[in-house]
């Protein structure tokens, strides 16, 4: 389970708090309104931002002192973390070796990943030579390797159609089924929301409130989620 626990965060003159948990296997998605903190949420979860009080907590272990690197977490922004001078297979090998080097183990365990995302064949491009569509799954791809309990997701697939998005979507439930993962997901968008995850975090107001089911929470919003959707949801 993820806790926040009385957890205070301040940045780009905004205060916001969370007390709440997660159930471990859960796919959440955060939704609220621009500059309401929900990629700060995301990033001190992370650790690339430090609570000015409180804790993280995973399966009961204090996570708020740990470095980034050491933390049980992947997080993909919306420029899908790949090094454009890398190749796809070289970009997937550090997900499972640092220094991304390709043993004949690994380069196996890349090639199985990549033609279980739709990748087979591309191992070789540089993500300048992808679609944006498969730099998600190649970003994807890495997530499955790494294979980290807790999957962050800041809106990597904002810029995407509709019908990609719902089939990158997809993917990453497949990915967090096969990997048992914790998935806390960014979104503007609502279907998202409904499409993905049955518990969703409302943050507005400075406080990320505790997850509830994401049906209700739209079927019967609180003022705050209601203005930010506006008349025409």
């Amino acid at each position: 389970m993820l806790q926040l626990d009385h957890l205070s965060l301040a940045a780009d003159g905004f205060r916001l708090t969370a007390d709440l948990s997660v159930p471990a296997g859960a796919r959440v998605a955060i939704i609220g309104p621009s500059g309401a903190g929900k990629s700060t949420l995301l990033n001190a979860i992370a650790g690339f931002v430090t609570p000015q009080a409180g804790r993280i907590l995973w399966d009961g272990g204090d996570l708020t002192g740990t470095d980034p690197g050491q933390r049980p977490v992947t997080i993909l922004f919306q420029d899908q973390n790949l090094f454009p001078h890398l190749t796809i297979e070289r970009n997937l090998a550090l997900g499972l070796a640092p220094d991304g080097r390709l043993t004949p183990a690994i380069r196996a365990r890349v090639a199985d990943a990549l033609n279980r995302t739709g990748l087979d064949g591309l191992a070789q491009r540089r993500p300048a030579g992808l679609s944006g569509g498969q730099q998600g799954r190649a970003a994807l791809a890495r997530a499955l390797l790494r294979a980290r309990p807790i999957l962050l997701l800041d809106e990597p697939f904002a810029a995407l159609g509709p019908a990609l998005k719902a089939e990158m979507l997809a993917l990453v439930t497949d990915v967090a089924t096969e990997t048992g993962a914790t998935v806390l997901m960014v979104t503007h968008d609502p279907q998202d929301a409904r499409r993905f995850a049955p518990l969703t975090i409302l943050v507005a107001d400075g406080t990320a409130h505790p997850p509830t089911d994401t049906a209700a929470l739209f079927a019967d919003p609180p003022k705050a989620l209601d203005d930010y959707l506006g008349s025409g949801f």
